[in-house]
């Protein structure tokens, strides 16, 4: 018996070309599906989400600008999909307190509120300037 690891051994790694393209494209549906569904955060951070793309919008700011608002808010939403998947993780091992386990999930939460933070400060830094200019 070998310890080597082949991508052979993995029943998940068979598709490939156009058909891994669909199914990524179908559990990544799944996942934000799901993330809507069963997350509260997600949610909470979606409905901010979906308050202040328009806002930027509205804005004369610069593209660049632009690409920064837009950018700090769906990167809540992707910190927040990595934090609840390592939650889900961690809950799969065992919901048994555990140091760890505790730490990873602190880890997680801590990373999503930087994020919230560079939002913050983002939009700040941008929208400041705006409203300093009105009389």
């Amino acid at each position: 018996m070998s310890d080597k690891y082949s991508i052979d051994q993995n029943p998940h790694k068979g598709n490939k070309g156009i058909t891994r393209a669909f199914r990524a494209a179908i559990n990544s549906w799944n996942g934000l599906v799901f993330a809507v569904r069963e997350e509260s955060a997600f949610r909470q951070e979606l409905t901010l989400t979906c308050i202040l793309i328009p806002i930027s919008f509205f804005l004369t700011v610069s593209p660049l600008e632009h690409i920064a608002l837009f950018g700090s808010v769906i990167f809540v939403l992707i910190v927040e999909l990595l934090n609840s998947s390592v939650e889900a993780a961690i809950d799969r091992i065992s919901f048994e307190k555990h140091g760890l386990s505790q730490r990873a999930k602190d880890f997680g939460s801590a990373a999503v509120m930087l994020a919230l933070l560079l939002c913050v400060f983002t939009w700040v830094c941008i929208l400041l300037p705006l409203f300093l200019k009105f009389p």
